[in-house]
C-alpha cells in the first residue's frame, strides 16, 4: 500500500476495480482545510481518462510493474508488433494502449510496462523525443515571419504536426512525443 505522498507521473494504481496510470498530478495545500492531491488517471484497459482528487494521506493500492525494452517491428491495422531486446520474444499490442503510436517508426526502442503479477502489458512509453523525416510540407511564404508562424507537415510515419515555415520536405526534425510538437531541425 502506498499513500498520496508516493504519487508520481507514470505510477500504476488499482482504483475502482481497474488499473489506472497517473498521467498528471498536483499537490494542493489550500490556506483553509486539509491538503489534497488532484490527479488525472488513464485506464490501462479502456484508455478512458478521469479526474480524481485524493485527500492527503489517503491509502492507494499501487500495482507492481516491470519495465522492459522492446523494439517496434511493424503494425498491421490496429495491432502493433514488438520484440523484446533481451530474449527476442515477440508480443502484439493493440493501438488503444499506445499513446503516441503515430510517431513510432520501425526499429524504435520503447519501454513496455507489464503487471508483475500476471504479465499483462499496461502501457508503452516512448522516448522523450524522436527524429523523423518530413515527407510532405507546403513551401513557406516569405515575409510571413513576424509572428511565430507555422505550417502543417506530414512525417514519415504519417503523423501530422505543425512546423516552422523554414522546414522543407526531406528535413529531419526532432519531435516531442508527449506533446506531439516540433522541437528542432536536425543538421546532418
Amino acid at each position: 500500500m502506498a499513500s498520496t505522498s508516493d504519487i508520481r507521473k507514470g505510477l500504476c494504481i488499482r482504483y475502482n476495480n481497474d488499473i489506472f496510470k497517473i498521467i498528471e498530478f498536483l499537490h494542493v495545500k489550500p490556506g483553509k482545510g486539509p491538503a489534497f492531491v488532484r490527479t488525472k488517471l488513464k485506464s490501462v484497459t479502456s484508455g478512458k481518462v478521469i479526474d480524481n482528487t485524493f485527500s492527503a494521506g489517503h491509502k492507494i493500492e499501487d500495482v507492481r510493474v516491470e519495465t522492459r525494452k522492446f523494439q517496434f517491428l511493424y503494425n498491421d491495422g490496429d495491432t502493433f508488433h514488438f520484440m523484446n531486446t533481451e530474449d527476442y520474444n515477440q508480443i502484439e499490442l493493440q493501438k488503444d494502449i499506445l499513446e503516441s503510436y503515430d510517431l513510432m517508426k520501425e526499429g524504435e526502442i520503447v519501454t513496455v510496462m507489464t503487471n508483475a503479477d500476471d504479465g499483462i502489458p499496461l502501457s508503452v512509453e516512448m522516448p522523450a523525443s524522436v527524429v523523423l523525416e518530413v515527407t510532405h510540407s507546403e513551401p513557406g511564404v516569405k515575409g510571413n515571419t513576424a509572428t511565430n508562424a507555422t505550417k502543417p507537415a506530414t512525417l514519415e510515419t504519417g503523423a501530422k504536426i505543425n512546423v516552422p515555415l523554414f522546414i522543407n520536405e526531406g528535413d529531419k526534425i526532432k519531435v516531442d512525443t508527449e506533446k506531439g510538437s516540433y522541437i528542432e531541425r536536425i543538421k546532418e
